[in-house]
């Protein structure tokens, strides 16, 4: 059985807030997040395929991959700003559908009792982009895509 996922979002303000544990050590599940290999692996719902085209994990380094379930296919992109390894990733991020929307998140890992517990705030340029983003099963897509995490980290 894997670990809860809980995303908040509250009313009135663009924000999705993501907290999720691992049962894995905080270097195995950074690299997860860094590694394009590893990523692509895990990112998202099991019935869509991932492309990693560009992955420059470091600060300062940008990303793009593209993703759907072969008719639909998606794209996003964005800029590292911040990587301080095992500890905190911060990135710009826009889906290509919704050209001049970057939002940015945060997110950090943490060790808790020898696992690994991310805490993860994205904040959208609007409340309309945030439910936006949201209407399209993103919610399902972070939950499956940690089960998918699991999955990898556990072999």
């Amino acid at each position: 059985m894997s670990n809860p996922t809980t995303i908040t979002v509250d009313d009135g303000v663009p924000f999705v807030d993501t907290v999720r544990e691992f049962d894995a050590p905080v270097s195995a599940v950074f690299k997860a997040h860094v590694d394009p290999d590893l990523l692509a692996k895990w990112l998202g719902p099991r019935s869509t395929t991932m492309n990693v085209t560009e992955y420059n994990a470091v600060t300062g380094g940008s990303w793009r991959y593209e993703s759907g379930d072969g008719n639909n296919p998606f794209s996003f992109r964005g800029v590292f700003h911040k990587v301080d390894p095992d500890a905190l990733i911060i990135m710009t991020f826009e889906f290509d559908g919704a050209p001049d929307q970057v939002g940015i998140s945060t997110t950090t890992f943490e060790e808790v009792d020898g696992r690994t517990r991310i805490v993860a705030h994205e904040v959208y340029p609007s409340v309309e982009a945030r439910d936006m983003a949201l209407a399209t099963g993103m919610n399902y897509g972070v939950i499956e895509g940690y089960e998918r995490l699991d999955e990898l980290l556990s072999a």
